[in-house]
């Protein structure tokens, strides 16, 4: 046992050293004029590696001396900034960023003969032809409410009584319409439950890719970049969420390589 976890080990060093001969790990802090920017997508745009600033506006990524490390939020103006021989020594990068200017369409304001009072302006302001004759077809001055139509009276006596029963006493109320309520309710959290589970795996999936580095899951174990979120989907089950967190990575490179033999397979036949 002691012996397999030696050769793990030295494969780990060994690889590491390969696959990060002429990379460099460096964390960045994405800001802007007021604080910390989140959210911001950064990629490399060399080696198509990517990631994004989490919550208080940190990263880590990748990156060579001349690569070229793009920076965008919808918020913001897209910003690329080079990587230097300083940035390399100092392990470290601040991003600026400038918030997006919109601009509205010119639109023309019209000259009118208003003064601001308003007992004043109301005169003056033309009539809408529709209003008016709302008005006048809604014009009940003539009529005499006093004279009563007897053959109301009438049609209220033969009509059958409406007995109160269980079904009517509910009547009143839409009970489609709280039911309908509580299941939106419901399948609005269910929702948002999916939601953050999403962005949750997506984050693990970023950080295992930023761990062990493009070189390791693209040239290595060869799976096809279009399909590596689908590969780390593939090896969740096997518990590596739960590795990462207790710092376990031999393990979840065991668990790579074992599995990726099989993924390959299961692709080669679909």
């Amino acid at each position: 046992m002691e012996k397999k976890l030696l050769q793990l080990l030295l494969f780990f060093l060994s690889f590491t050293a390969f696959s990060q001969e002429d990379k460099t790990l460096i964390s960045g802090r994405v800001i802007d004029s007021i604080g910390i920017v989140k959210n911001a997508n950064i990629i490399n745009l060399k080696t198509k590696q990517g990631t994004f600033s989490f919550d208080d506006g940190r990263f880590q990524i990748y990156v060579s001396e001349g690569d070229s490390i793009q920076i965008s939020n919808i918020q913001y103006s897209t910003k690329t900034i080079i990587i230097n021989k300083k940035t390399i020594i100092n392990k470290a990068l601040i991003v600026p960023l400038k918030q997006s200017t919109y601009v509205l369409d010119e639109f023309e304001l019209k000259r009118n003969h208003l003064i601001g009072q308003l007992a004043v302006d109301i005169k003056s302001v033309p009539k809408n032809e529709k209003i008016a004759l709302l008005k006048s077809n809604m014009d009940f001055s003539n009529v005499d409410f006093s004279l009563k139509d007897h053959r109301i009276d009438a049609n209220n006596r033969a009509s059958s009584k409406v007995v109160n029963t269980v079904a009517n006493s509910y009547s009143g109320l839409n009970v489609g319409g709280i039911i309908g309520g509580l299941f939106s309710s419901k399948k609005f959290e269910k929702a948002q439950s999916r939601d953050k589970e999403f962005d949750r795996k997506k984050v693990f999936k970023n950080k295992i890719l930023v761990e062990f580095g493009d070189h390791f899951f693209f040239n290595k174990l060869k799976i096809p970049k279009e399909k590596y979120f689908h590969f780390i989907e593939y090896c969740l089950p096997f518990g590596i969420e739960k590795m990462y967190a207790e710092n376990r990575l031999l393990k979840i490179i065991e668990i790579f390589q074992q599995e990726s033999a099989s993924y390959l397979e299961t692709l080669n036949e679909e």
